[in-house]
């Protein structure tokens, strides 16, 4: 029987490019990598298949002058090319630039120019998307290599990474802890790009503390379904398995049915998600549950209390399995836990999981601690926090009021090195070597972080995106009004709460303007065009010059104050 401490010890590692390559080493015949389309399995590949692959790729990439330190960005979604590019950039002694595969061209093209990457490797749609693009001609990168072209397109001067290979083997170049290892963009960041610069350190201190509560050795299977640029399902869907022996499996499709069938086909233990997606797995299950006969029902319930009782110190998988042997099945029998992250989790939905014997492990992190800062082990079951620091991790609250609620600040090897050529942004953001989240919580008498709502101007979405309502407000800009701009309700009406996170458009007419049908209609039909996570909720109608004491700049802060002060949620109109 595989055990725990199977995996690999990172302390004595000094790069993830090291790990993996021990990785490799110690598990040659186990799988790593499983790739699914719809019903179909595509490919499977052991360690050993997985380190040739990015060795060929490793070696091209060397001998087109590919160096120490150069930059390799990454626009794909989950597949196993995914991280065959990832280590291969890692092998070769480069930085990753993983980016969001559901931007806009645009944006891609922005925060490409904003890193600088040497290499860009892409799946060939997104890239067809990005020569399109009206902002395409600023782009300028030496190396593109685009994954699965048809075979007559035009890659306007990309080469196909299935041809990019010789045949020389590669020289592996060691990098130290200190040395980046990922510049990572946050999920919202049109406006004002924000790339956060982790290091190797952050990485392997962030998986030695997680490791222990989430066990990969050779057999454990993990499903990714978070795109693995994301914090979440790089650490979750790439660094922990690997680092175990584990097996991450890819879906090409995730409508609801195939997910269903990946867990029973390959008895999945691990999944991570965001909110959204967990309270659509509750939806589909008490819908479930309503139709059955209704001493089924009653039955069902008795149950769930039986086994909140008998799991209040800590889950049972074995018992809960008994008592909920068909819940069980339809996930395949070895689930083990679900990972939720990315945004606030309403406790409730934990709950009804708990209840059903499926631990939920909810907690709290941001990208620019490399994922991970507080994670609620369910010793004992606790639904209403985001749990204690991850071994490591410091929390203090900065300005706490009469109820102890103020900024949570952490302080720990996994915070970043800083955000990518912008020191100012950095210098507000570490303090004295302390990371300000710009969130507002308060710590328990038994060191349990409950989240109470944000000190900074912006929202978390159910998804997991972060939006920031400047990005938002160039879609409103030319509105005939004196001025406008966009903030977070809960920015606006402080509330100490993570639900109901919204956008409000606060409008200053022009002396003697009024709000006509004809603006109504201009306002919202600019709202349809921003995606669903960026509309805003409704708009404020404020009657003075809004305050700007750093230059032209809008005082957001202040304007925040100055509504409140005179205001309720009330006066937000909606769309």
């Amino acid at each position: 029987m595989p055990v725990a401490n199977a995996m690999l010890d990172l302390k004595q590692y000094d790069s993830l490019g090291a790990a993996l390559r021990e990785a490799i080493a110690r598990w040659p015949e186990e799988i790593c990598l499983i790739e699914a389309d719809r019903d179909r399995e595509k490919s499977r590949l052991t360690y050993r298949e997985f380190g040739e692959a990015s060795a060929q790729l490793a070696s091209a990439l060397e001998h087109s002058g590919f160096a120490h330190g150069s930059r390799a960005s990454i626009i794909m979604t989950n597949q196993s090319k995914w991280q065959i590019s990832a280590y291969a950039v890692f092998y070769a002694g480069g930085i990753l630039v993983p980016l969001d595969w559901m931007l806009e061209a645009d944006v891609h093209v922005q925060l490409l120019c904003h890193s600088r990457p040497d290499v860009l490797i892409v799946e060939y749609w997104f890239w067809k998307n990005i020569t399109e693009a009206q902002s395409f001609p600023n782009l300028n990168v030496r190396t593109i290599l685009v994954t699965e072209a048809p075979k007559d397109a035009d890659l306007k001067g990309a080469l196909r990474w299935e041809e990019f290979r010789v045949a020389d083997p590669p020289e592996f170049r060691p990098r130290s802890r200190k040395d980046t290892a990922c510049i990572v963009y946050s999920s919202g960041t049109g406006g004002h790009p924000k790339g956060c610069v982790l290091t190797h350190e952050n990485y392997l201190e962030q998986c030695s503390a997680v490791a222990p509560i989430f066990p990969f050795f050779p057999g454990t299977r993990y499903l990714s379904i978070i795109p693995t640029n994301h914090a979440i399902d790089f650490m979750g869907g790439f660094v922990m398995p690997f680092t175990g022996g584990g097996t991450v499996v890819h879906l090409r499709s995730l409508k609801p049915v195939y997910i269903r069938e990946a867990f029973t086909r390959y008895k999945i233990n691990y999944m991570a998600m965001v909110p959204v997606i967990l309270k659509n797995l509750q939806t589909g299950l008490q819908d479930k549950f309503a139709a059955l006969p209704w001493h089924k029902r009653i039955a069902l319930r008795l149950l769930m209390r039986v086994n909140r009782i008998l799991t209040r110190n800590e889950p049972h998988l074995q018992l809960s399995r008994k008592l909920f042997a068909e819940v069980h099945r339809a996930f395949g029998g070895e689930l083990r836990a679900f990972l939720v992250g990315g945004a606030f989790t309403e406790p409730g939905v934990i709950r009804f999981f708990h209840d059903l014997g499926i631990p939920i492990f909810n907690g709290y992190g941001e990208t620019e601690a490399c994922t991970a800062i507080t994670l609620n082990d369910l010793k004992p079951f606790r639904p209403d926090t985001v749990g204690r620091p991850v071994p490591g991790v410091e929390l203090r609250i900065v300005d706490p009021d009469g109820e102890g609620i103020g900024e949570v600040a952490v302080r720990s090897k996994t915070v970043m090195a800083g955000y990518l050529d912008d020191e100012e942004m950095t210098a507000e953001t570490i303090v004295d070597g302390w990371l300000m989240t710009g969130d507002l919580g308060r710590i328990d008498s038994l060191g349990h972080l409950h989240l109470c709502g944000r000190v900074k101007n912006m929202i978390v979405t159910k998804e997991g995106k972060n939006v920031y309502p400047e990005d938002v407000e160039k879609v409103f800009s030319g509105l005939p009004v004196k001025e406008l701009c966009v903030s977070a309700a809960n920015f606006v009406w402080q509330v100490h709460t993570m639900v109901d996170e919204q956008l409000v458009l606060i409008l200053h007419p022009s002396e003697g303007q009024s709000m006509t049908n004809d603006l109504r209609a201009e306002i919202a039909r600019r709202n349809q065009q921003l995606a669903h996570h960026k509309r805003v909720s409704g708009f404020v109608i404020w009657d003075r010059d809004f305050p700007r004491p750093r230059k032209m700049e809008i005082g957001r802060r202040e304007l925040a104050q100055q509504i409140r002060k005179e205001t309720d949620r009330s006066a937000m109109v909606p769309l």
